[in-house]
């Protein structure tokens, strides 16, 4: 795959045994946010070569949970996989460099070794015995290939995020590129595919900064261009301990059914380790034009709930409405609920108005139109509503004859509603309370005027025909 010496290419590496969990989402966006932003290439490899945990309904989570987040990758996603033979061909290479070998100790052998080693207080890493064994001398035996790490030098690597780290060799085995049984490692599996990717450079969590030596040893035994590595702290709790099933909801898609937007996900993702002044929120657009390395903070962020939930209210009121239908028509199938019919879609419309400000989720919103998708005649399930408005009867019957006449806006309403009340020596409040249960069957709703507003005289007055 050819690319320009100054095109910048990153790719994102998920193994395909759960859903996208919420820190491997932060590790894709930042990935795609930076190529999007210097016009690179954003790629994707499926890492399938654990043949157990792997499945296809993983991967098909994982690409589902990106698509929804708007993360948008680069031709195909590449199964790690079907370049088995790819990474067989690099040993062979490496061997014929001498720059690795065949080691024919066994797991028995390299455990008593340990242990002796532990006993005698001696360090535990292993040497192999092979290491400088010339091929006359190999039995005819089952082996694996371990690379040769050079002996006696400090490995260094210059981290965009955590700056220099480096190793003593000699505190380094000579890692496995291929196991005894013929499969390749995935250290030499990530060097080898990073590589023939044409991968510029790689985010990826911190657990991965270990790694980065390790693989750079094999770029280096190779003769091929290292990377430059980005490792981002990870995503703790609330409590500042290590993201769990605790916490809450871990895996994307448990947000889309949450009722979050991607525009809110994704501005609360970049916040999390990341920075552009104090911009708090901010568009997807925005975020791709001021993506940068710099700015990633080093210490691990912290999952925050109700931030989270702040910002994607901002979101929910700020994009357009077609983008709202389009979310919520797709959360509504996530949670299996019936979908709106256009009159309901008409109303929905008519209500967004003055719902947007009050909604942080899509779960807020369907709670808040209750009244649009009630059926008629509404069922009243909590008894003591049923008894409120029994009492009212003869006051609302009062009240039809009026509501028949005025003009039917917000303004005319609101200044009969408060004369019938204050005719009637009533608060409002009092008035307000048997109607809001006649139009939605619930006690908690947008305020009676709104709905009165948006559900037109004709559907407001059968209503009250149901209960009068």
């Amino acid at each position: 795959m050819g690319n320009t010496p100054t095109q910048i290419i990153t790719r994102f590496a998920p193994s395909p045994t759960g859903d996208l969990h919420i820190g491997s989402a932060r590790t894709a966006l930042f990935n795609w946010l930076l190529a999007r932003r210097h016009g690179g290439k954003f790629l994707l490899r499926i890492e399938d070569t654990d043949f157990e945990r792997s499945t296809p309904e993983a991967t098909k989570s994982i690409l589902s949970g990106l698509s929804w987040l708007g993360i948008d990758w680069d031709g195909e996603p590449i199964s790690q996989r079907s370049l088995q033979t790819r990474h067989k061909q690099v040993v062979t290479q490496l061997l014929d460099s001498n720059k690795a070998y065949k080691c024919f100790s066994t797991k028995e052998e390299i455990l008593e070794n340990r242990e002796s080693a532990k006993k005698s207080g001696n360090s535990t890493l292993f040497k192999s015995p092979w290491r400088n064994v010339g091929k006359s001398q190999h039995p005819n035996e089952p082996y694996s290939v371990r690379l040769k790490t050079p002996e006696h030098e400090v490995l260094k690597i210059n981290d965009k995020v955590q700056g220099e780290v480096s190793w003593n060799n000699n505190q380094l085995d000579d890692m496995i590129l291929l196991r005894s049984d013929g499969t390749p490692t995935y250290m030499l599996a990530v060097v080898v595919d990073d590589h023939d990717m044409g991968v510029t450079h790689i985010i990826r969590g911190d657990d991965h900064l270990s790694n980065a030596g390790r693989q750079k040893l094999i770029y280096q035994a190779l003769g091929w261009s290292v990377p430059i590595f980005a490792h981002i702290p990870l995503i703790h709790g609330e409590d500042g301990k290590k993201l769990s099933k605790r916490h809450g909801a871990l895996d994307i898609n448990s947000y889309a059914e949450m009722g979050y937007i991607p525009e809110g996900v994704i501005n609360y993702l970049c916040r999390l380790g990341w920075s552009h002044g104090d911009d708090e929120i901010f568009t997807t657009s925005q975020a791709k034009s001021w993506f940068n390395l710099e700015n990633i903070g080093k210490g691990p962020a912290r999952l925050d709930l109700k931030k989270m939930e702040f910002v994607n209210k901002q979101h929910m009121s700020t994009v357009s409405y077609k983008l709202i239908e389009k979310y919520f028509d797709q959360y509504l199938i996530n949670i299996k609920e019936k979908a709106l019919s256009t009159s309901q879609k008409l109303l929905l419309n008519s209500s967004f108005g003055f719902l947007k400000n009050k909604i942080k989720t899509f779960s807020d919103l369907l709670e808040q139109i209750r009244f649009i998708r009630v059926d008629r005649p509404i069922d009243i399930n909590d008894e003591k509503l049923n008894i409120l408005v029994i009492n009212n009867k003869n006051l609302l019957k009062d009240l039809t004859p009026l509501l028949q006449n005025v003009n039917w806006n917000r303004d005319e309403l609101e200044s009969l509603l408060l004369n019938f009340s204050s005719s009637h020596n009533i608060k409002f409040g009092e008035l307000a309370r048997p109607i809001r249960i006649i139009l939605s069957g619930k006690s908690h709703t947008p305020s009676i005027i709104d709905m009165m507003t948006v559900l037109g005289r004709e559907e407001t007055l059968s209503r009250f025909d149901d209960f009068c």
